[in-house]
C-alpha cells in the first residue's frame, strides 16, 4: 500500500550572510516520529531534514538540507518515486533578498532587510501527482486552525492536512514532545489525533493514511 514514504522535516534557513539566517523554532520531532513509524509498517521512507539535532530513525534513507531551495530540489528529485509525501517541514517564507558574501560587520547603524517569497514546496509538487500518490501537507497556526487549514487543502492540491496549534501553551509548541493535531480531508473528513507524545501521533497519523489510500482504491 504504502511502499515509498517521502517526508520533510525541521527547519529551512535563508541567509543574510554567511554567518546570519532567519530560521523558525520547529525541532523536527513531528517529522521523525513519522518518519519511524512508516518505517516500523514496512515502507522506504526518504527523509528530508533541515537543521534537526536528532538521531536518525533506523532504517531511514535521509537527505540533509539547509535552505527552501535546497529542500524543493531534493523533493523534486524523490516525489516521482513515492507513494505518499508527508510534508512536515516549517518552511521559511521569506528569504533576504540580498545575500553579502562576507559577514557584515555592527557599525551601530540599522539595517533594512528586503525579502522576497520563497517557492512554495508543497503546492509546487502536489501539481505534479498522480492518482497513485497521496499528499500530505501539515498547517501550524496560531489562530483559526480549521479554517485556515482546510484553505490550504483546497488551494495546494492536497488529499490530507494536518493540522496543529503553535506558540506558547499550547500541546503542538515548537519542539515539544506531545502534540494534538486535527487531521481534515478534501472530502470533509474531520479526525482528531492526540493529544498523545509524538511518537504516539506518527503511528496513529501513518494508519490513517493507510486507511485513506486503501478507501481511495476501492473507489
Amino acid at each position: 500500500m504504502m511502499k515509498t514514504v517521502l517526508i520533510t522535516a525541521g527547519a529551512t534557513r535563508e541567509f543574510f550572510d554567511p554567518v546570519r539566517f532567519i530560521s523558525n523554532p520547529s525541532s523536527g520531532k513531528m517529522g521523525y516520529a513519522i518518519a519511524a513509524a512508516a518505517r516500523e509498517r514496512g515502507a522506504n521512507v526518504i527523509l528530508v531534514s533541515a537543521n534537526v539535532s536528532l538521531p536518525v530513525p533506523e532504517g531511514v534513507n535521509l537527505v540533509p538540507v539547509t535552505t527552501g531551495e535546497e529542500m524543493l530540489a531534493a523533493v523534486r528529485d524523490a516525489f516521482p518515486r513515492c507513494d505518499v509525501l508527508i510534508k512536515t517541514a516549517a518552511v521559511c517564507d521569506f528569504r533576504p533578498k540580498h545575500y553579502e558574501p562576507h559577514k557584515r560587520k555592527k557599525d551601530g547603524a540599522g539595517m533594512v532587510v528586503e525579502f522576497e517569497p520563497v517557492a512554495d514546496i508543497l503546492k509546487t509538487v502536489a501539481t505534479t501527482k498522480t492518482p497513485r500518490q497521496t499528499v500530505v501537507g501539515f498547517a501550524a497556526e496560531t489562530q483559526d486552525i480549521e479554517t485556515y487549514a482546510r484553505k490550504k487543502l483546497v488551494e495546494k492540491n492536497l488529499d490530507l492536512i494536518a493540522a496543529n496549534l503553535v506558540g506558547r501553551g499550547n500541546v503542538g509548541a515548537f519542539g515539544a514532545d506531545d502534540n494534538t493535531i486535527f487531521l481534515l480531508g478534501n472530502d470533509g473528513f474531520r479526525k482528531v489525533l492526540g493529544p498523545a507524545p509524538k511518537t504516539e501521533i506518527g503511528k496513529l497519523l501513518i494508519a490513517e493514511i493507510e486507511t485513506f489510500r486503501a478507501q481511495k482504491l476501492l473507489h
